[in-house]
């Protein structure tokens, strides 16, 4: 597409956000809902879409949204930059940092070929090694992009380059499965853990704001245990079935893994500065309950001891685009969404969808609703858009028909990642595992279709069981 093009395409996209703010702005509200409210409505509902459609970065058109909230005096500009001060927001920037001394120290890529050295002398066992791998570091990267597609993913270019699997004619040796299974194995670790993926946390606070469910870290992660190993357990076996390679003894992959850490050597200092504040990071997550010390807490400790113990530099810090990006439109996003609260614009919804769906049984209700939450994740290039388009509507309707909003924020979290799944465009990583060439756009949708029906009969089969034992609802 040429420049002309593509400015051409951004304007237009920019002509209908500034549409969506003119046609909500000047409609009336209805009864029950505030002059200020409903403006305050129409710039938010306008964010989205500019978060959705994109004519600028995500950070830009969150900036613009906030600034029009005090340019138009809807808020004041304490009350506009009232999302800066939100725990949750400092939580996802820290956990940005944490990546970054996984990646910058290379104590990632040590974890990954560590767990290759011990379980990857057979292809199965390989595949198995790089999924433990992503799970040991995903509670420190809220980024599937970067973990899978920055740590992980060229690790498994080289075990591919390795046994002489390239795309093309020699993909089917080993390279599409490895492909294949380290893709929807992440998309499934990413739903395991609430700092796992940068969505997690925005779904935790908007469940807040929205109906004062409380998720926590340790919550989040003991919910999603039993489905999200089980899934992890199957994955692979339904994927090797379908798309068995023909390598299956990997006695080079071991013998790499050993020399790739002969060449590291010893662990630096820095490495066991940020495996040290990881575990202590994690033990204090899972232990929130008893110590009460606030998760945002935690995170800012651990980012204040790598910083202190030389685990990351302060210019690591400064140059973590991605984190600061996040804290940007994350924090505008948090903010508009807190004082539509405060101005009561969520209960009234409430109220209202609570009207429409009197008598239906929540249950189906809410197995409806995730399904159509799920699916519709083809018409999203990121996930990010679609928690901010669809979460807090889907959310509200099925609390209103008398889900347990805990059960029900939880449950819609753990599809907002699982939905990566369907496209080779649906989160971060999609884009750089489709993109090596192993996998045609046919077979990359197919699996992704048959991927979904797994997680609907795991999750949404064997985990309301598993959630009713845990006595959610």
């Amino acid at each position: 597409m040429s420049a002309e093009h593509t400015r051409q395409h951004r304007a237009l996209r920019g002509g209908i956000t500034g549409l969506v703010v003119l046609i909500l702005w000047f409609l009336p509200p209805p009864a029950g809902v505030g002059l200020k409210a409903w403006h305050l409505l129409a710039l938010f509902a306008a964010t989205i879409v500019g978060i959705i459609l994109q004519p600028l970065p995500m950070g830009a058109v969150a900036i613009i949204g906030m600034t029009a909230t005090a340019l138009t005096t809807t808020l004041t500009p304490a009350e506009a930059l009232t999302g800066f001060a939100n725990g949750t927001v400092w939580l996802v920037f820290a956990a940005f940092l944490f990546s970054c001394g996984l990646t910058q120290t290379g104590l990632g890529q040590r974890i990954a070929y560590w767990f290759i050295w011990a379980c990857g002398r057979r292809t199965l066992g390989l595949a198995y090694a790089l999924l433990l791998s992503d799970l040991v570091l995903a509670p420190g990267t809220p980024s599937s992009a970067a973990r899978c597609g920055g740590i992980i993913f060229p690790i498994v270019r080289s075990l591919a380059a390795a046994f002489h699997s390239e795309p093309g004619p020699t993909a089917g040796r080993i390279g599409r499965f490895l492909m294949l299974n380290s893709y929807h194995g992440g998309v499934i670790i990413s739903s395991m853990f609430m700092t796992a993926g940068a969505t997690g946390p925005l779904i935790a606070e908007l469940a807040r704001k929205t109906t004062g469910a409380e998720l926590t870290w340790a919550g989040w992660a003991l919910a999603a245990l039993l489905p999200g190993l089980v899934s992890l357990l199957v994955m692979p076996l339904v994927l090797y079935a379908l798309a068995r390679p023909e390598v299956t003894a990997t006695p080079e992959a071991a013998a790499l893994a050993r020399e790739q850490l002969v060449r590291m050597g010893r662990m630096p200092r820095a490495q066991w500065v940020v495996l040290g504040v990881f575990v202590l990071a994690v033990g204090l997550w899972v232990t929130g309950h008893l110590t009460h010390i606030d998760a945002t807490v935690v995170a800012l400790l651990g980012v204040g001891l790598m910083l202190a113990g030389g685990g990351i530099t302060w210019q690591d810090v400064l140059a973590e685009k991605h984190g600061w990006d996040a804290l940007i439109w994350f924090g505008a996003v948090v903010g508009m969404a807190d004082m539509l609260a405060r101005l009561g614009f969520f209960r009234w919804f409430s109220a209202f969808v609570a009207g429409h769906v009197k008598g239906w049984a929540w249950l189906p209700t809410l197995v409806v609703l995730l399904a159509i939450y799920l699916y519709s994740h083809y018409a999203f290039a990121t996930q990010t858009a679609h928690v901010t388009a669809m979460f807090v509507p889907f959310l509200t309707v099925a609390v209103a028909a008398g889900a347990p909003p805990v059960l029900t924020a939880l449950s819609l979290g753990y599809i907002s990642h699982l939905n990566a799944c369907l496209t080779h465009y649906g989160t971060g990583m999609s884009p750089i595992y489709y993109g090596a060439g192993y996998t045609d756009l046919r077979t990359w949708w197919g699996f992704g279709f048959l991927a979904s029906l797994l997680h609907v009969a795991i999750w949404l089969g064997l985990g309301p069981f598993y959630w009713k034992a845990l006595g959610m609802y």
